[in-house]
């Protein structure tokens, strides 16, 4: 697959809200129709480049492949606008990185930044990486304690325990039965390890 044929509905969704921040600029346009990573590379280091042009930047290298947009890749994962995580995490998954999985687990577990783990969660139950089954059974552990808010990445986790189907997930699972929010997924999750 060639950046110019990189055009799913992730690019799409991720084209056209850039396009929205960008006012539908020339570096816009530019930026969505160049084939040319030299010039995108640029973009990710260039000082002063909006946020917009950076992520297109960084995907579009990411989903060629292209090692260079790691770390901007991984900053956005964790962004606080969930759909800049969703293009990541997109991204990183075709990137084929081998520092991929260990920067997905160190966002899912990270205790100050809970609030934007899920698109790491989902990314890490893709990979299917040593990393992934040890980080969600990590972070779903500590989203089971009594008051916490950040249901949608304990579900993140359970869902993913489940597709995964490692036996080591059981004791969690079973813990996530007395969770109405998470007991049905659960349930579901712990059927597949059977």
């Amino acid at each position: 697959m060639t950046l110019t044929t990189v055009m799913d509905e992730d690019f799409r969704s991720l084209a056209d809200r850039a396009r929205d921040e960008s006012g539908g600029s020339a570096a816009y346009i530019r930026l969505i129709g160049t084939g040319d990573r030299e010039e995108l590379a640029r973009t990710l280091v260039a000082p002063e480049q909006p946020l917009w042009a950076r992520e297109i930047a960084a995907f579009r290298l990411g989903c060629a492949g292209d090692a260079r947009a790691f770390e901007a890749l991984v900053l956005l994962l964790n962004h606080r606008d969930p759909e800049r995580g969703v293009s990541a995490s997109y991204a990183l998954a075709r990137l084929g990185d081998p520092r991929t999985p260990r920067a997905a687990a160190a966002l899912a577990t990270n205790k100050l930044r809970t609030a934007y783990a899920v698109h790491a969660v989902r990314l890490l139950t893709r990979l299917r990486a040593a990393e992934s089954v040890p980080a969600l059974i990590a972070t779903l552990e500590r989203l089971l304690a009594p008051g916490e808010e950040h249901w949608r990445v304990a579900l993140a986790c359970v869902e993913g325990l489940g597709e995964l189907a490692d036996a080591r997930a059981c004791p969690v699972l079973r813990a996530a039965l007395g969770h109405p929010r998470l007991s049905v997924r659960a349930s579901a999750a712990l059927a597949r390890m059977s």
